[in-house]
């Protein structure tokens, strides 16, 4: 069968393929030689990044895709679907009725890596280290509703949490609560270097932070609940999108994944390259801008109203990225319950003379003048384009007269979160299916942001209504008011949601099932049939 380009439909957001792969084998074949997966991605031990694959340090979708590769967790994200399912744990259960007390069991007989037995001690160890730890680069944020953690003999692990969530199950699936070997792992620092100590499918043979090479083993020892369809794995690192596609038509590499530009997903639907095949899938990735609001210019309401006013995500999506995103009016990406259109029902079109009488009822001077920060190499080579394109429609109008600037990620994210930007741009790669996971990152009291923005009524009666209620859609109201009042006040601004994409040889099975819809590279999926 030839097939340049699948379409794979979504379930609530999720990847639900409907196609198999091409090829003469099935997807349990996994060949004899590796497979070699290209990627922008880069990681180096660095003052920034002293442990980039330490869960209490890494907190993006690069390092992510190595720890679930590496790690494993109590429950893990299903094939389909949104209910996450059992992985180290044979089950977990909320016990009392509150939903404030949550038990989990522990399969018997799992190891690390180092030959060391896997207990609930181990558990209890990770969870309270990334809550002291991992707080200034990592995800302690997902785990901060637990109030205790205790292991109940070697199979036993209760969580105390501080208030009812019932999004928990879903965090106990992420690597924020990965399972990590207390005899290894510091209890009050990072595992500095690129040394990784899990139990998950494969192990981190070695990586070559020189080269950008990274070679993954099937993990022996391994007893969890996926189905590995490979026995080993190369994960090599290119300078640009360019180079990377070039080493996939040569037959250096199998795959190529993060990050294909715009220009090359076009490219490679409409190329006569029976080689070569393209999956695209809905994804839940989305860009935004933020908003420093004690910023003397982004902290004025008028501004942030006025910008949300102009900003036209049609021609970004049309101009920059080609078609291969879609224009979004919320933080919460279509495809999840709860999602509301807010800025089009607040904004509606792009319209500069309501942004003209938005600031003269203000009192705010024009041409406003306005910085607007990107960084130069986490989100992809289109970034540039995309920040030159946000520069000219807001000088356009008159209003605004805009200045760009850019700054490597280590630094940028840093400065960031410690408020040395007025706006900047970022990215959001959801860590599980659920619109908790797009409003309480960014609006709780401890959030990822670091911004100083507080709405009460989003963060104190809001996300709470949400989190008791175990049938999520009966949350959907609750939602849809938190997306109403973020379009009102605009401490972020919602840009675009991206469609996924995979490009991989014919010979290359299971990439229908390799991204999930968080963009999560599930490397066990793959596997070697027949051109």
């Amino acid at each position: 069968m030839n097939r340049k380009t699948l379409v794979l439909p979504a379930l609530l957001g999720l990847l639900a393929p409907t196609l198999a792969a091409c090829g003469g084998g099935t997807a349990g074949d996994s060949g004899g030689d590796a497979i070699v997966v290209g990627t922008t991605d880069r990681f180096a031990v660095s003052e920034a990044t002293p442990a980039p694959f330490d869960p209490a340090a890494g907190y993006d979708i690069a390092s992510w895709n190595v720890m679930r590769s590496t790690f494993q967790t109590l429950l893990r994200p299903p094939r389909s679907g949104t209910e996450p399912e059992p992985e180290a744990a044979r089950e977990c259960a909320f016990t009392d009725k509150q939903g404030t007390q949550y038990r989990c069991t522990l399969r018997e007989g799992m190891k690390f890596s180092d030959g060391s037995e896997l207990t609930a001690q181990d558990v209890e160890f990770s969870v309270e280290r990334m809550l002291d730890v991992g707080d200034g680069l990592g995800p302690a944020s997902l785990l901060g509703n637990v109030d205790t953690v205790q292991a109940a003999g070697d199979t036993e692990v209760v969580f105390h949490l501080k208030k009812p969530d019932a999004t928990f199950p879903y965090k106990l699936a992420t690597p924020a609560a990965a399972i990590l070997d207390s005899e290894t792992y510091p209890r009050n620092g990072y595992l500095e270097g690129t040394e990784v100590v899990g139990s998950g499918p494969y192990l981190l043979e070695s990586y070559d932070a020189s080269d950008g090479v990274g070679v993954f083993v099937r993990n022996p020892d391994y007893t969890g609940t996926l189905e590995v369809r490979n026995d080993r794995i190369e994960l090599r690192s290119f300078d640009s999108a360019e180079a990377m596609e070039k080493a996939l038509k040569n037959g250096e590499i199998d795959v190529m994944n993060r990050t294909l530009t715009p220009g090359q997903v076009n490219r490679l639907k409409i190329a006569d390259d029976d080689r070569i095949d393209l999956v695209e899938s809905p994804g839940q990735e989305i860009r935004y801008l933020v908003f420093h609001t004690d910023d003397p210019t982004a902290g004025q309401l008028a501004v942030r109203r006025a910008i949300a006013q102009v900003v036209d995500r049609k021609a970004l999506v049309r101009d920059v990225y080609e078609r291969t995103a879609e224009p979004l009016y919320s933080l919460v990406p279509s495809g999840l319950i709860g999602h509301r259109n807010s800025f089009f029902n607040e904004y509606g079109e792009p319209d500069p003379a309501a942004a003209r009488r938005t600031l003269r009822a203000a009192g705010v001077d024009t041409p406003v003048p306005l910085t607007l920060h990107h960084t130069t190499d986490h989100y992809g080579a289109v970034t540039r384009q995309e920040f030159q394109e946000l520069e000219e429609q807001l000088d356009a109008t008159g209003l605004f007269r805009t200045e760009l600037q850019s700054t490597p990620w280590d630094a940028y994210r840093k400065q960031a979160t410690q408020g040395s930007y007025g706006v900047y741009g970022f990215g959001w790669f959801p860590d599980f299916a659920d619109p908790d996971n797009f409003v309480a990152p960014f609006f709780t009291e401890d959030n990822f942001l670091k911004t100083p923005y507080v709405n009460e009524e989003i963060r104190d009666e809001l996300i709470p209504q949400t989190r008791r209620e175990t049938k999520r859609a009966e949350a959907a109201d609750e939602f849809g008011r938190v997306q109403d009042v973020i379009a009102e006040e605009v401490p972020v601004l919602p840009l675009w949601q991206g469609k996924q994409y995979i490009a991989a040889r014919d010979d290359i099975t299971g990439t229908e099932w390799a991204l999930n819809s968080a963009s999560v590279l599930q490397l066990w999926e793959l596997g070697r049939g027949v051109s």
